[in-house]
């Protein structure tokens, strides 16, 4: 981290996370990897062991390892274990997901009912169409829309091109987070992420689409509180039923039903 992710730079503990999940009326969440260590898999596993607000942990194992099966069986005895996730976005070769060891690691999943989240930026959408086309059966959740380049003064038209191909894949599911930290502006409305939501809602529907907080990486540009209420307002004029499925149905039959 550098001095532009002062806010960030310190421990945040479920002790943290309970009172604004209380506050906000939000019962549960789904805990997700940000380090690439198995230790931080055991550390999330522990968390949810201790909070029971914590439904779910969406963990990390080295998907090239020749021992990926033993890892991924380990864990899946965890009833906490979800799923899992690799940081493609940080891989050098836009190409990563595409690796033959790497998808030979991710076919297992299926095997242990476990899910996938996609962490990507969006110059990799084109290869996430070909990532999810090799994994017909396995549910994946699109992390942060697909990291769009977000700018008030212009659309990504090659992002929603690509959602919209990438949506037509119906085990995918897109997690409605992230969105402030891609503003590329230096400040953020609803009004600039408008036509990004109504994008990702006329591909996905309201039964593919997740609340996600981004917790606390949102604190880059965004307060909890301000975070949650801009996703209501953004989908208030959706039925009282799609708004309860996005802000929490969804994950729970994505990532809590075997």
């Amino acid at each position: 981290m550098t001095e532009a992710h002062q806010a960030i730079r310190r421990d945040f503990l479920p002790e943290q996370l309970a009172s604004l999940l209380q506050s906000q009326e939000i019962s549960g969440c789904i805990a997700v990897q940000a380090m690439q260590q198995m230790r931080e898999t055991d550390f999330l596993l522990s968390l949810a062991s201790e909070n029971s607000f914590i439904k779910g942990v969406v963990g990390w194992v080295p998907f090239c390892d020749i021992e990926v099966e033993a890892h991924i069986e380990r864990y899946s005895n965890n009833p906490s274990l979800v799923g899992f996730r690799h940081i493609i976005q940080d891989e050098r070769d836009d190409n990563f997901m595409l690796r033959s060891d790497f998808n030979a690691g991710i076919r297992l999943l299926k095997r242990y009912s476990l899910k996938y989240d996609l962490l990507i930026f969006e110059r990799h959408l084109p290869q996430s169409i070909q990532f999810v086309d090799m994994h017909p059966e396995l549910s994946i959740v699109l992390d942060h829309i697909g990291k769009p380049n977000i700018q008030q003064a212009a659309f990504d038209i090659n992002w929603a091109k690509n959602i919209q191909e990438l949506a037509k894949r119906e085990q995918v599911s897109c997690k409605l987070s992230g969105l402030v930290t891609e503003v590329k502006d230096s400040d953020w409305n609803i009004e600039t992420l408008q036509p990004y939501f109504d994008t990702v809602l006329a591909a996905f529907g309201a039964h593919r689409l997740l609340f996600g907080s981004d917790w606390p990486v949102c604190l880059l540009r965004s307060d909890y509180s301000r975070w949650v209420t801009t996703v209501r307002s953004l989908i208030s004029q959706l039925s009282p039923s799609e708004q309860a499925a996005i802000m929490g149905q969804n994950a729970e039959r994505i990532y809590l039903k075997k």
